[in-house]
């Protein structure tokens, strides 16, 4: 099968925009996109895209222009963006249309993320008792998780320390500011063992991406970051994600895994392919598993592979080179598509002082969301 290209992209910067809604901010985003791709909105054929607060994705063509083209409405938590990319990536390949648009916007109060129980059929007690999308929730599952493969506390410190640094070097990142390794290990225990700075926080922010095919690439005589691969799956019996109410006794291969291992067989290539890397760090311990449930490494053996350095810009395997969701915030449409942003600036060579050494190739990209479903991409230059 044809393979799929990204031809343009877009971002609107992560943080707070006073002033300036959610959807405006897509629709920058859209805007950058489209310029970058030399294009005009009228050449786009389907577009996808998703908002948790910022209304309907598909009020943007007010502004972008009423070309009636197909419009389709995503949400899958936090997994939004990665969602909009699968679709887009395979109208491409399915002809229906010559480009196709991914979108996605927030913009979120402090404190938006309350999901209802009621409204994910889910008993009240999970509410009731904090374990719906909360700290505590994601405390209790690290907790378990450095009891069973023997990750430190300084382990949950280097995370952060290395978010905020590369955040650090990104002009388009909410949190531009260093935060010390004393500052994050002495700051104020939200849920042990998840302290201030580990987490990401509810944010604003737009992104965008256009896609073609390969054909359309050869004849617009243009550079292009190809999809090696896209892939998309959800939880299995046995599987824990968020929002399941209890753990099964053998637990089986989650989402991630699932899409992780389906991508690299698509793209017929190894975890120890990949130059750069982008993976849902919701909190740190989210990176942390996230790593080994990838590929990347095998459980346990993340306490190693971070002390060591190898996740850093100038290690072995880069990983949230822009700062991840920790540095940039977590506008939830917006985020699976600013990973595919950062990658195809690292493929590019146009990551300025965050740029990864000796020419990356190859990238990787990994959003999960709620309620257990995780978008995987591999994306190549040639």
């Amino acid at each position: 099968m044809e393979r799929v290209a990204i031809i343009g992209i877009g971002l609107h910067p992560f943080g707070r925009t006073p002033g300036m809604s959610g959807l405006d901010q897509g629709v920058f985003a859209a805007r950058k996109a489209l310029d970058d791709a030399g294009l005009k909105w009228s050449d786009i054929g389907i577009a996808f895209g998703g908002s948790r607060s910022s209304g309907h994705a598909m009020a943007a063509t007010n502004q972008l222009g009423l070309t009636g083209l197909p419009f389709i409405n995503l949400y899958t938590g936090c997994a939004t963006g990665g969602s909009s990319l699968f679709a887009a990536a395979n109208a491409i390949k399915s002809g229906a249309a010559k480009y196709a648009m991914a979108i996605g916007f927030d913009k979120h109060e402090r404190g938006a993320f309350s999901p209802s129980a009621k409204n994910n059929d889910i008993p009240s007690w999970v509410s009731e008792t904090g374990l719906m999308v909360t700290t505590q929730f994601f405390a209790l599952k690290l907790q378990r998780y450095m009891h069973d493969y023997n990750i430190s506390h300084d382990t949950l410190v280097k995370v952060a320390e290395k978010a905020f640094k590369n955040g650090s070097l990104n002009p388009n990142a909410w949190r531009k500011s260093i935060v010390s390794y004393k500052e994050i290990a002495e700051s104020k225990m939200i849920n042990d063992p998840l302290r201030k700075y580990m987490f990401c926080s509810p944010a604003e922010g737009g992104a965008a991406l256009i896609l073609t095919s390969e054909t359309e690439v050869r004849k617009m005589g243009v550079k292009a970051v190809f999809l090696e691969a896209t892939e998309m799956r959800t939880k299995n019996y046995g599987s824990f994600e968020v929002y399941d109410t209890c753990l099964a006794a053998n637990i089986q291969p989650t989402a991630t895994s699932n899409a992780a291992k389906a991508a690299f067989e698509s793209a017929g290539i190894g975890p120890d392919d990949i130059d750069v890397l982008q993976i849902q760090d919701t909190e740190v311990g989210a990176e942390i598993m996230h790593l080994a449930e990838n590929g990347f490494c095998k459980h346990g053996d993340q306490e190693s592979l971070i002390q060591n350095g190898e996740t850093l810009i100038s290690g072995r395997i880069p990983v949230n080179t822009d700062g991840g969701c920790i540095a940039n915030g977590e506008p939830i449409g917006a985020s699976g598509l600013r990973q595919g942003f950062e990658i195809c600036l690292q493929l590019r060579g146009q990551a300025g002082s965050r740029q990864v050494i000796n020419s990356p190739k190859v990238g990787y990209t990994h959003v999960y969301g709620s309620p257990g479903v995780s978008a995987v991409n591999i994306l190549a230059t040639s």
